[in-house]
C-alpha cells in the first residue's frame, strides 16, 4: 500500500514538474502593491472598500488610513456593489466553478482541486450576504496580468502575494463594502 501512495505522489510531482516546465506553473507569487494611503471616508478599522471602477481594495487600519491593494474586478456585466461579509477564508482553495459559469464556458470541470494550476491562487475569502455565500471571492490568481483589469465574473482578483498578506490581516465577519 504504501508503494503505491509513493508512486502516486511521484506521479502528481511529475505532472507538476511537467507543468512548470511548459510554464503553467507560476515562477512567483506575484508583485507586492498594497501601499498605505490616507481615506477620505470613516469606516471602522478592518473593514474592507473595494472601488471597482479604480480596481482598489482598501483595508482600513485606522481612522482616515488604509492599506490599499491593487486588484482586477469583473468585466462588464459582471460589476456589481453592495455590502457582504467576509463569511469564511481558505489557504490554497479548491474551486468549484458555478453552474452558471459552467453554462457560459463549457467543458469547465466540476472541481479544480487546491494547488499551484488553481485558479483561485494562493488564498480565498469568500463573500456572505445574510449568512449565504454570495459565490463571490476575494483571491489569489496565477493570472497575473488580470490584476488591474476588467476580466473576472465578480470576483476580485489579487496577485498571490498581495492576497497572502490581506489574508492574515482580515477576520472572519470583517464588512466589505463594494462600490
Amino acid at each position: 500500500m504504501k508503494a503505491i501512495v509513493g508512486l502516486a505522489v511521484l506521479a502528481i510531482l511529475a505532472a507538476v514538474g511537467d507543468a512548470a516546465a511548459g510554464g503553467l506553473v507560476p515562477r512567483s507569487l506575484g508583485p507586492t502593491t498594497s501601499a498605505v494611503v490616507t481615506i477620505e471616508k470613516s469606516y471602522a478599522a478592518g473593514t474592507i472598500v473595494i472601488v471597482s471602477g479604480n480596481r482598489t481594495l482598501d483595508l482600513v487600519i485606522s481612522e482616515g488610513r488604509a492599506i490599499r491593494y491593487k486588484i482586477g474586478v469583473g468585466r462588464d456585466g459582471f460589476r456589481w456593489s453592495g455590502t457582504v461579509k467576509v463569511g469564511r477564508k481558505a489557504e490554497w482553495p479548491d474551486w468549484r466553478p458555478p453552474a452558471e459559469m459552467k453554462a457560459r464556458a463549457a467543458g469547465l470541470p466540476d472541481l479544480v482541486p487546491a494547488g499551484p494550476l488553481n485558479p483561485l491562487g494562493a488564498r480565498g475569502i469568500y463573500l456572505y450576504k445574510g449568512g449565504t455565500d454570495t459565490l463571490y471571492r476575494i483571491h489569489g490568481t496565477n493570472e497575473q496580468s488580470t490584476v488591474g483589469g476588467f476580466a473576472s465574473s465578480g470576483c476580485f482578483r489579487m496577485s498571490n502575494a498581495d492576497v497572502i498578506d490581506l489574508y492574515a490581516r482580515v477576520k472572519v465577519g470583517s464588512t466589505v463594502i463594494v462600490k
